[in-house]
């Protein structure tokens, strides 16, 4: 093992840890649980940081190779630094005339002065608690390129998200057909006959459970193929790995992800998982040149197999049943909507084009629609349920340009890893993080995934993992090319002809 393999070894499986223990309690929703996670990613940062003046870790080329990701970042993190600033109330009317008036409003009602100096945000201690979040999930983005530095260890991380979804998915079934209906630590008082895990939401169980199919979706396509058997003890032997080996349990793992996915009862999230797989499937088959026939029987199974037998069995025909039952009520007779999270998303608008530049603030959405509620909804809403438009909202044109660089970039290196890429594990793992990818982009339209700690954070390390698909070499390049056969074409990044000849 290398040496700077060796001395980040702790760091890595610390950030292992972090990944198991993010979900347990509630998705990381409680404020201990996220300031938790939140201080151990920064000491992890803080660590290697160490290390690597030290001379004992070294940067890797997935961290190069994503500098315009990290600087996209950086940048919004300083954004959202920017918005707790004090500026000079003149400057905030220019830059935010609405936010300038709130902030006039709130002095008239204390009967108080407006201030000289203002902030962008409208809650600074809840726009604080958004930029620790913030800089925690640039930190385990930025350790996921550092500390994933050989395949062994892009593996074991995937085999993690594995592990985690499916005893989510496990303990939320067995919740719902025992009918002990136990949360995380507490009796479940909502959502009671429904698969929730240790999330309370099920649409945010759907969500975690989404990217942990990814992972072993991706983790399951590098595992395919193989060398074509020609006799009879050839087939036997690999009827016998089939059936026995590590694939198998792997693809049983699936199906308990799949059936807690369905217990879950969430439209949207049933909906993202099959349209992903039709849609990054379709894509992965023409990308991937030379795939296994397997491949295409694997991802065929997934909707076949998955959904017409174990959803029958669990209740795919209720998820279809609610799909259908759904109406949102578009007149103009004040009737109260059947599907409430589009009408939050519609009364909305006018909040987001109200502080359409520079944002309300990260996480003032809850202090500032009630101002925008209208009578056709009921209760107090928290969140969008529309992750587009609460970041929008929240973080301006400038916030969700620089969102979506990071999420664009990491879809754009995927799909270049499938094409460019031979070995089986980065394919896997490109195709992997394009589920991913593709789940939030569906996923984020109707509900607020991205709001939960645990959700998040693991997002942010699939998104990561899509440089490291594209960028990670199995040998060294001296190894590389002494090994190399003249005339072989290279799997290693290094090799690759520049971008402007070869996109």
């Amino acid at each position: 093992m290398p040496a700077n393999s060796r001395d980040n070894a702790p760091l890595y499986f610390g950030l292992l840890a972090l990944l198991v223990l993010a979900p347990l309690p509630k998705g990381g929703v409680p404020p201990w649980a996220w300031t938790l996670i939140v201080a151990a990613l920064c000491l992890l940062a803080a660590g290697w940081l160490l290390q690597w003046l030290r001379g004992r870790c070294e940067v890797t080329p997935a961290f190069h190779h994503a500098r315009w990701a990290l600087l996209a970042l950086l940048l919004w993190c300083l954004w959202i630094g920017l918005q707790l600033v004090a500026l000079p109330a003149g400057l905030v009317q220019s830059l935010s005339p609405k936010a300038h008036e709130t902030h006039a409003l709130a002095a008239t009602a204390l009967g108080l002065p407006l201030p000289a100096w203002l902030t962008l945000s409208l809650d600074p201690h809840a726009t604080l608690d958004f930029l620790l979040k913030s800089v925690a999930w640039s930190a385990a983005f930025a350790l996921t390129l550092l500390l994933v530095d050989r395949p062994e260890r892009l593996e074991l991380l995937l085999k993690t998200l594995v592990i985690c979804g499916m005893l989510q998915a496990l303990y939320g079934s067995v919740m719902v057909l025992s009918g002990l209906e136990f949360g995380f630590l507490s009796k479940k008082i909502y959502n009671l006959g429904i698969a929730t895990g240790t999330y309370v939401n099920r649409n945010h169980l759907a969500g975690y459970l989404n990217l942990c199919l990814a992972a072993g979706i991706g983790l399951m396509i590098a595992r395919l193929g193989g060398d074509a058997a020609h006799t009879w003890r050839q087939r036997l032997r690999s009827l016998a790995r089939l059936l026995l080996g590590e694939k198998a349990r792997l693809r049983i793992y699936l199906i308990v992800m799949v059936i807690g996915l369905v217990l879950t009862r969430s439209r949207m999230g049933n909906t993202a998982f099959f349209a992903s797989t039709l849609i990054v499937g379709a894509l992965g088959l023409l990308l991937m040149r030379g795939a296994p026939r397997s491949t295409m029987l694997f991802l065929a199974s997934l909707v076949v197999l998955d959904v017409l037998i174990v959803g029958t069995w669990f209740g795919v025909d209720q998820v279809a049943q609610r799909i259908q039952a759904t109406e949102v009520t578009t007149n103009t007779e004040n009737v109260l909507p059947t599907e409430d999270r589009d009408e939050v998303s519609r009364a909305a608008l006018p909040y987001l084009k109200d502080f359409m530049m520079t944002g309300s603030g990260g996480g003032t959405f809850y202090v500032v629609f009630p101002s925008y509620h209208t009578d056709r909804l009921n209760g107090f809403y928290d969140f969008a349920h529309n992750d587009y438009v609460q970041i929008a909202a929240e973080t301006g044109v400038v916030g969700l340009l620089l969102c979506g660089t990071v999420v664009l970039g990491a879809l754009w290196q995927a799909l270049r890893a499938m094409r460019l890429r031979r070995n089986r594990l980065m394919r896997g793992t490109a195709f992997g993080v394009t589920m991913a990818i593709c789940w939030l982009l569906i996923h984020s339209s109707v509900d607020f995934n991205l709001q939960m700690p645990a959700t998040s954070f693991t997002a942010t390390v699939m998104l990561a993992l899509a440089w490291v698909a594209a960028s990670l070499r199995r040998k060294s390049a001296p190894e590389t090319r002494r090994s190399q056969r003249p005339g072989q074409p290279s799997d290693d990044p290094a090799h690759w002809q520049p971008s402007s000849a070869r996109p």
